[in-house]
């Protein structure tokens, strides 16, 4: 049985959870953004990701949010997902992480990732850090 079988969270309940951890790591400004252009190709993704990836992994108690961002970080990395590495960059400040730490989780990344996708991962991290600044 899963965690999320085992909860007894309705999908409309794991919906609201999920989006609760959503706009608390993301920001309302993002999720409003992501929201407002849900078409209907999009809707059953919006309902998946709020539900699964908020609701049930994000919510899990196994790690906080600060160990969630860097493991999120080193994926990213590792993957070249560079839109989403800087939203995520975004969502680790606000989960605690420093910009020093972040700048060691991108160099412990070069290691197992890569030097190309750390030299991306520095560039994207400087240009959002450069945002907030």
């Amino acid at each position: 049985m899963t965690r999320s079988e085992s909860d007894g969270l309705t999908d409309a309940e794991r919906w609201e959870q999920g989006m609760a951890v959503r706009r608390a790591v993301l920001s309302d400004a993002h999720v409003d953004r992501a929201t407002a252009a849900t078409t209907d190709l999009t809707s059953d993704w919006q309902d998946f990701i709020t539900r699964v990836a908020w609701g049930d992994v994000w919510s899990r108690p196994g790690l906080d949010r600060r160990s969630r961002s860097i493991a999120v970080l080193s994926s990213l990395i590792a993957h070249g997902h560079e839109e989403e590495l800087a939203m995520h960059l975004r969502a680790a400040r606000r989960n605690g992480l420093t910009v020093q730490e972040i700048g060691e989780v991108i160099l412990q990344s070069a290691i197992y990732s890569g030097v190309p996708a750390a030299n991306t991962a520095f560039r994207i991290a400087s240009t959002v850090f450069a945002e907030n600044a």
